[in-house]
């Protein structure tokens, strides 16, 4: 491959809803530059994008692709994210490294959940967005129709066409390009006059491209309130000042026929013109003193700054995909991971498309590119340039909102599983998992069950083999009154013997009214005077009673919120021990703990539910068999917001009941709000499996 300098280097990233055929342009445009010879197919499972086994499986992206494609005397950086929600981490992180986000969206479904977040995520970065509306081939397509649909969608945004169909569904012949009044037939390689029918329409639609160039410029809108029109190059370097300069309100239209290899070079062309190269990119820093940018424009001359933002292992090792913002690369390198501050040593460079890699023998500033065996580099990593000391900001990710339980299936996977679950854990900053103490459960969590049941499998493959169950909820035991008990602990076995009386009692803590604020969980308080147990021996009965608080007393959880006041008791001069009173101490906790009221609490969570207005009758009535409140709702643009407090245990595989509510059109956040009492009824159906599962393991 060719050395391509900052100016020449363009990076994009297909970003919208699943299926709306991003894999398959990308594949497209591998075709049409003659990167490739055949022309993949999703449902053959032979597309570059889609080299994984899981996404051949399946037909649907998981990670993102990086493909570079040679053309027009520039290398373009094709970054393929992963449209299904539940991978939005992908997603997010190929934006974080891109110029500009290309949102491809169906012709026949128009705007839809994931567009929504592919705009959000261009928002988020301040990246300029390109839409390309797709599959203009298939039966019941409408350009007009979707065109109106991005309008209403989405009105703060002018949606300009820059290319026109010729003709619609089976008709789908080409595309007519505005600022030439060229037609391009098939993938658009010559041209030709377009149809004399389209002359009034063509007309109308590049009036509209004039002025929305016009308006970039006051130069240029002066000319034109003069002349009432613009020259070819200028309309060019409208566009081009629009995109570039961050003027996000306008959005260049596009449309293809992925599949049929329509389109194509007409868009590569207009990427090459109007989208921004990487030296203009704005890079925000976390130092020390807070945020800073990166000033541009970004060349070779400035520090070497790089950020990781995908990690794929397999048995050969690990590669590590980064975007370099400024400075240069070259084999065998010494940077410094300034996330983890240790020194790595770059190996062979290469760039990629799908599998196959492609040599490269130096990364200019702005390039895309991997590398392979790093040593402690993972995704969200900043590597620089000795003493630069600051870190590209990481993308920002919403707390996972689906979880299974680990078990190990053999003794090996048992001694394997934590190595395995760091590897895809370090690589996917949207997978966690943790050992959960209250549950006494290894707890996996992701953004939904087809991320979980992948991150599985790929477990799998790298030699841990894990079953899964849905994770116990993580209840509370606390009290709701005062309460004492007297324990006495007397053990006399023919030598020394072991005597403890512990009079205590036990009352409740204040609990937090919401999740974030601070208040003690336990206290311990010594109400003795006179010396009836010494001091010593209140310590031992604080370390029995402590002892206690994490096995809790009525279903196994822990306690919380209690508080336990030792007010009396007796001690013998040659019996009494430290492992007595503690024993004492235990007894007397537990007895005091169940007169005084004992209750489980549970997590509520905040969810934030949004779908289409008319799945909203049944959100709202699932909703109202799960326990939960609705807070509120709001209707934005043909899309219905329902916000609402739902306990943990009703909620726990929601994401798989929304999808099928909405036919995969819903999407949801939740985060942790606070713990509430679990009513009377159901906290007895929890105490009596706790202590059934307790004597069956006895």
């Amino acid at each position: 491959m060719k050395d391509y300098t900052t100016d020449l280097l363009r990076n994009i990233a297909l970003i919208g809803h699943q299926s709306a055929g991003k894999t398959s342009l990308a594949e497209s445009l591998l075709f049409a530059t003659g990167a490739i010879t055949r022309l993949g197919k999703i449902e053959e499972g032979n597309t570059v994008a889609d080299s994984d086994e899981d996404e051949q499986a399946r037909g649907l992206s998981i990670y993102s692709a990086l493909m570079a494609i040679e053309y027009g005397g520039h290398k373009i950086n094709v970054l393929d994210a992963p449209g299904y929600v539940d991978f939005m981490g992908e997603a997010k992180n190929a934006v974080r490294v891109a110029d500009t986000a290309v949102v491809v969206v169906d012709a026949v479904s128009g705007p839809e959940v994931g567009t929504e977040l592919a705009f959000g995520y261009a928002e988020e970065f301040n990246l300029p967005i390109v839409v390309v509306i797709n599959k203009l081939d298939r039966e019941n397509a409408n350009f007009a129709n979707v065109l109106s649909a991005l309008g209403t969608r989405f009105p703060d945004y002018r949606f300009v066409p820059v290319m026109l169909p010729i003709g619609t569904q089976a008709e789908f012949a080409g595309v007519v390009n505005l600022l030439t009044q060229k037609a391009h037939l098939g993938a658009g390689k010559d041209t030709a006059a377009p149809p004399a029918e389209m002359a009034g329409t063509i007309e109308e639609a590049r009036l509209a491209l004039i002025e929305a160039a016009a308006e970039s410029d006051d130069a240029l809108m002066e000319k034109y309130f003069e002349t009432e029109t613009l020259a070819d190059d200028e309309i060019s370097a409208g566009l081009r000042a629009a995109l570039r300069d961050g003027k996000h309100s306008l959005v260049p239209v596009f449309v293809t026929s992925a599949t049929h290899n329509i389109g194509a070079l007409p868009l590569l062309d207009a990427l090459i013109a109007y989208a921004p190269s990487p030296a203009q990119r704005l890079v925000e820093l976390v130092t020390d003193n807070g945020v800073e940018v990166l000033p541009g424009p970004h060349s070779d001359q400035g520090p070497t700054v790089a950020f990781v933002f995908h990690s794929h292992t397999d048995k050969y090792g690990t590669l590590s995909y980064f975007r370099l913002f400024s400075g240069t690369i070259k084999g065998n390198d010494a940077l410094q991971n300034v996330t983890r501050g240790h020194e790595e040593r770059m190996g062979s460079l290469m760039t990629m498309r799908g599998l196959t890699q492609i040599p490269l023998e130096v990364i200019h500033a702005g390039d895309i590119a991997v590398v392979a065996k790093l040593r402690e580099t993972y995704t969200g990593h900043t590597l620089a340039s000795k003493g630069f000391g600051k870190q590209v900001a990481p993308a920002h990710f919403p707390m996972p909102i689906y979880a299974v339980a680990l078990h190990p299936r053999t003794q090996s996977d048992s001694a394997k599983m934590n190595e395995v679950l760091n590897t895809m854990t370090n690589a996917d900053p949207t997978l966690k998992w943790r050992f959960d103490g209250a549950i006494k459960q290894a707890v996996l969590e992701g953004m939904g069950g087809t991320h979980l049941d992948v991150a599985i499998k790929r477990a799998e493959r790298m030699g841990v083999g894990l079953d899964t169950s849905v994770p116990k909820v993580p209840y509370q035991e606390t009290v709701t009154k005062s309460a004492t008990s007297v324990y006495r602990h007397k053990k006399q076995t023919g030598g020394a013997g072991q005597f403890a009386e512990v009079h205590l009692r036990v009352e409740p803590l204040p609990s937090p009214a919401s999740g974030d604020e601070e208040v003690p969980e336990f206290e311990f308080d010594n109400e003795i005077f006179g010396g009836a147990i010494s001091a010593a021996f209140v310590g031992s009965t604080e370390k029995g009673v402590r002892q206690v608080l994490d096995e809790g007393v009525i279903a196994g959880y822990p306690v919380k919120y209690v508080k336990a006041v030792v007010y009396d008791g007796k001690m013998h001069p040659v019996d009494s021990k430290d492992i007595a009173f503690q024993i004492a101490g235990r007894g007397a906790f537990r007895e005091a703990f169940e007169q005084a009221g004992p209750v489980l609490l549970e997590p509520i969570m905040l969810v934030k539910v949004t779908v289409p207005e008319e799945s909203m009758g049944d959100i709202m009535g699932d909703m109202n068999t799960r326990r939960g409140r609705v807070l509120g709702m709001e209707n934005e643009a043909g899309r219905s917001i329902v916000t609402a407090e739902v306990p943990l245990a009703e909620i726990q595989r929601y994401s798989n009941d929304v999808r099928s509510m909405t036919a995969g059109r819903g999407v949801f956040t939740m985060d942790f709000l606070r713990y509430e009492r679990v009513p009377a009824h159901l906290q007895a159906e929890i105490v009596a499996q706790a202590q059934k599962e307790k004597e069956e393991a006895s």
